[in-house]
């Protein structure tokens, strides 16, 4: 291949055919997010068998589940900038390595207060890894294929949660709840030894550092093998931001309004994910089914949620990114409602729940691609870990409305009414979005 003269970094990609070293980054960016999965969903499978070892009630627990949402968050939002400023590789090999000390830590926790502690800060490093991974998987994938890739690798979120239920119990059943912390903190420590060996840093960001060139000249070669040599002349389209920090770069007039409308999208996702995903099993349980019927219908959620996660990047990249998004979030609605007109039987309730869950986790996903293809290189990590971290806020409060719904004894069906709320305060932020995002492409097109 002849070399050229000058090199487009933000756009190089979206003509050549994914390669074997953008695959990589998926595949690497997949099992870190089933490190994230396996990890965020542990204190669940071992709480059962901790309650029984420490004497303590459920309730007691409390804390420590609401501690790993807010270290969630933070992380989230620290790491963001961070990345932003110092790579996204060296902030993702970080926080898996971060996660998996404190993961290991919390298994020798010797009381509530010390768990609590503990599952903080090991939130604080999957809070910080997710929105990172998508941010560099997102700048090594195409324009035509970048919603797919994205949305793809939260895939492994899911199927590390679900692998790390079955692994839980084989654990706990062997070895004892304490195991599970272990194997949660001991895998991706040595998992972040491989990323260091083979994970590459986003080319888009090397090429803002004019100090790293030879490093960006080696990683444009690994990916087009001749395309640059010494002498290429590397820039960027993309706009350029004068901003003093990439927080306040988010609020700067063309992003203000789609990153708040990017906030509340996400916020009523995850509010209503976490909602059914803490709650399902109990609502399900208290209006007939058998406690095992109640647990399948909690993991149907979840199955449905892997083939929506999936197929809405497909969709997003062919279609209009807020169309698919909102209509997602409007077959979600008609989803809920169908649930709430309907007696709760089991031959019922599995399609639909499958159907809801297929909506609302592709909801939360397609979010996550939006905001990736919202922000340009210079902001983009920190404007998908801030869009993150107050999602995570939306699952807290998620968790919170559900409990206060039980305590005011609403029925199966009036929570499933009242699902429709968030999907249609998710709908008109993504119209409101939307419009702006045209106003904005007429600007430019006139200019």
């Amino acid at each position: 291949m002849p070399h050229s003269a000058r090199v487009d970094v933000s756009t190089f990609l979206d003509s050549r055919p994914m390669g074997r070293r953008q695959w990589l980054v998926v595949l690497l960016g997949f099992i870190v997010l089933a490190f994230d999965g396996f990890d965020t969903t542990s204190i669940g499978f071992v709480a059962p068998a901790l309650i029984d070892d420490w004497g303590v009630a459920r309730h007691d627990l409390g804390p420590v589940m609401m501690s790993s949402l807010f270290g969630l968050a933070t992380g989230s939002m620290v790491a963001g900038p961070l990345a932003d400023r110092f790579g996204r590789k060296w902030v993702i090999i970080g926080s898996v390595f971060f996660f998996g000390v404190w993961s290991l830590a919390s298994a020798y926790a010797t009381g509530i207060a010390s768990l609590t502690v503990l599952r903080f800060l090991t939130g604080v490093g999957l809070g910080a890894s997710m929105p990172n991974t998508a941010t560099l998987v997102s700048e090594y994938g195409p324009k035509r294929r970048r919603s797919q890739v994205v949305t793809g690798i939260y895939c492994g979120f899911t199927i590390g949660a679900a692998l790390g239920g079955l692994g839980s119990e084989y654990l706990i059943q062997h070895f004892g709840w304490r195991s599970v912390l272990v194997a949660g903190g001991v895998l991706p420590m040595a998992f972040a030894a491989l990323l260091l060996l083979t994970l590459p840093e986003s080319i888009n960001f090397l090429a803002q550092k004019p100090a790293l060139k030879h490093k960006l000249l080696q990683a444009i070669n690994k990916v087009a093998p001749g395309l640059a040599n010494a002498s290429t002349v590397f820039y960027s389209s993309e706009e350029k931001l004068q901003a003093r920090n990439s927080v306040g770069a988010l609020f700067a007039p063309q992003y203000r309004l789609g990153t708040l409308m990017i906030w509340v999208t996400l916020f009523m996702g995850l509010l209503t994910m976490y909602l059914l995903a803490s709650w399902l099993p109990l609502l399900s349980r208290d209006a007939g089914l058998s406690l095992s019927q109640a647990a399948i219908i909690g993991s149907l959620l979840q199955a449905g949620g892997v083939l929506g996660n999936f197929t809405i990047g497909i969709k997003m990249d062919r279609w209009d990114h807020h169309k698919v998004v909102g209509l997602t979030l409007l077959g979600g609605a008609i989803s809920a409602v169908l649930i709430a007109l309907q007696q709760p039987t089991m031959q019922v309730l599995c399609p639909l729940i499958v159907l809801l869950g297929y909506f609302i986790n592709g909801v939360n996903t397609g979010s996550y691609a939006l905001a990736t293809q919202f922000y340009p290189t210079q902001i983009r990590a920190t404007g998908v870990s801030w869009a993150t971290g107050m999602g995570r806020f939306g699952a807290i409060s998620g968790a919170g409305v559900g409990a206060l719904m039980l305590a005011a004894n609403w029925s199966f069906a009036q929570v499933f009414l009242f699902l429709t709320v968030p999907a249609a305060l998710g709908i008109t932020a993504l119209v409101i979005k939307s419009r702006q995002h045209r106003t904005h492409l007429n600007i430019t097109a006139v200019r």
